[in-house]
């Protein structure tokens, strides 16, 4: 098949995963094509099969805010047309499915079919669309795209409940590569590669987000504060974004900042997740938990918030522990009591590998994608 793919091009889970989700369809030998306004960022530019197309936004003094929607689906059409894509798959509803539906409107008027699948990922349903200068249109792109994933059941109640969609919704969970994202087996090479990060007789605890409000990186510090005057620690955040700021200013008042490292954005994620201990995963709200299944691909244990798709990915006690928002004094007993008991945490961590094996394997998941492309194909 010829795919077409949108996304936004950053480091939020949306993006991770229309990413990752182009580059195994196009190991499987599809043609894939990303139409975005930069490229996603964990494309090398090199993948076999895969293309990117810039969709050139102008800005002309008329506009105060250059119509990046309308942009998209004029891209869309001409991408579509010219390599004679099959479909557009679109990730996160608001703008790209009605993108789509622009494009798919286009170019039904010169008699070619272009069917759009959306895939919801969270905050588009639970957040922006929930906007009453965004509801009416985020319905009626779900309702008029030709297919729909969510990433959760929790999602796919949600959707419903909020929107009152009668389609048909498929719930195609994220995944992890877990050939890529994969644990150190040799002992001696992990606490080697562990050095750069920690001494040998630290731990490591670990966060990675885009840095919104609702992941909540200020509980991250407070954790780790806690943790860190019962045992030798050291905490690595992966990732930026708006509350950077004040988790830094507060590990300073704290008096920890000399344990507390900021790395940004990094491209090689897969690498550094083996390295740590415990992932922290404090979020307000999670339709799935991306970070917590690549790391529990690594064999790290995720200490996480019981929100709405979480429970679906981590079973708590056995494959993580769970906790109520803002229960800072839990989260760090938890860490703490899988820090000072090694069977436990040797057990848990096992257990998560096998889970991310069993069920959140590319290999497993993309195949649905694929079917599910090929019965909105036929359904035309």
């Amino acid at each position: 098949m010829r795919i077409g793919i949108t996304c936004y091009p950053t480091y939020g889970g949306s993006g991770v995963v229309a990413t990752e989700l182009g580059i195994e369809l196009a190991a499987l030998g599809h043609e894939v094509h990303f139409i975005s306004y930069s490229q996603p960022f964990r494309l090398s530019g090199r993948d076999e099969g895969i293309h990117y197309h810039e969709v050139p936004v102008s800005s002309y003094p008329l506009f105060e805010f250059p119509p990046y929607d309308l942009a998209l689906a004029s891209r869309m059409a001409e991408v579509a047309e010219y390599n004679d894509l099959d479909l557009l798959h679109v990730h996160y509803a608001i703008p790209h499915s009605v993108s789509a539906l622009l494009a798919r409107q286009m170019l039904a008027t010169r008699n070619r079919r272009l069917p759009f699948v959306t895939t919801l990922h969270g905050t588009d349903i639970t957040l922006v669309g929930l906007d009453r200068s965004y509801l009416p249109i985020t319905k009626y792109a779900i309702q008029e795209s030709d297919g729909v994933t969510c990433i959760s059941n929790y999602l796919k109640e949600k959707t419903i409940e909020h929107f009152g969609v009668t389609r048909g919704i498929e719930v195609v969970t994220n995944f992890v590569n877990c050939d890529v994202y994969t644990p150190i087996t040799d002992e001696a090479k992990r606490i080697e590669a562990r050095k750069r990060l920690a001494s040998p007789n630290e731990a490591i605890l670990m966060h990675l987000s885009n840095f919104r409000p609702v992941k909540r990186v200020v509980d991250v510090v407070k954790v780790f504060a806690k943790v860190v005057r019962e045992v030798p620690a050291q905490l690595v955040l992966v990732g930026d974004g708006p509350d950077r700021s004040a988790a830094e200013w507060l590990a300073h008042d704290l008096g920890i900042q000399n344990r507390v490292h900021f790395l940004g954005k990094q491209e090689r994620v897969h690498e550094l997740l083996p390295l740590a201990d415990i992932m922290l995963m404090p979020s307000e709200l999670e339709s799935f938990g991306l970070a917590a299944l690549e790391a529990m691909a690594c064999k790290v244990p995720s200490i996480a918030t019981c929100v709405g798709g979480v429970p679906e990915l981590i079973d708590d006690g056995e494959t993580g522990l769970l906790y109520s928002v803002g229960d800072v004094d839990g989260m760090a007993a938890g860490a703490l009591s899988l820090l000072t008991d090694k069977s436990r945490m040797g057990t848990m961590r096992e257990a998560g590998r096998k889970t991310a094996q069993k069920r959140f394997c590319a290999s497993l998941v993309v195949p649905q994608y694929v079917r599910y492309y090929e019965e909105v194909l036929a359904a035309g």
